[in-house]
């Protein structure tokens, strides 16, 4: 599909870039993300979550009290991180973008269904009035993150950074 560019800055000689297939395994398969939004009086906050990667955008949840949804009320920039923590071996990807409330019904339930389908049934969601609920828990306000850019770090063997923009009428270069 798209082909990212390779940084030499940040690449050895004899690299090439990673795929986007690579990448694409890489987001869909993840287990954990570590969301960055950034608080009002602009400090970062991370935090570790689980997300799903749909359609090329990653989607994640937040309880309205919790703390990244309070900073998403004043900043939608986020970044979501995925990867190895091998120093030398994985593919790490960052993608950044705008988070943005998803609140139609229809793709909730998609989305509803794709968490049960990759985290299993702890994690089935009830859609109701524009959000997840879950069992017992309150209501989760569920996020899209389009792309705006997105990094792969290479480690092990020959490092390299590839990143990918979004093209003119959609998808990534």
């Amino acid at each position: 599909m798209a082909t990212g560019t390779l940084d030499p800055r940040f690449s050895e000689p004899q690299a090439r870039p990673s795929s986007w297939q690579e990448v694409d395994a890489v987001l869909a398969a993840a287990g954990t993300y570590w969301l960055t939004t950034v608080r009002r009086d602009g400090r970062p906050h991370v935090t570790p979550l689980i997300a799903v990667w749909h359609d090329e955008c990653l989607y994640f949840t937040t309880g309205e009290g919790e703390q990244k949804a309070r900073n998403l009320t004043a900043r939608h920039q986020v970044a979501l991180t995925t990867g190895s923590n091998a120093l030398k071996e994985g593919l790490d990807v960052v993608v950044e973008g705008e988070a943005v409330r998803v609140r139609e019904q229809r793709r909730l339930e998609l989305l509803a269904a794709a968490w049960v389908g990759k985290y299993g049934e702890e994690w089935r969601f009830e859609v109701r009035d524009g959000a997840f609920r879950h069992q017992g828990g309150g209501a989760a306000s569920v996020f899209e993150v389009a792309p705006t850019k997105v990094l792969a770090f290479r480690k092990g063997g020959t490092y390299a950074q590839t990143s990918w923009r979004p093209c003119p009428g959609g998808g990534l270069r």
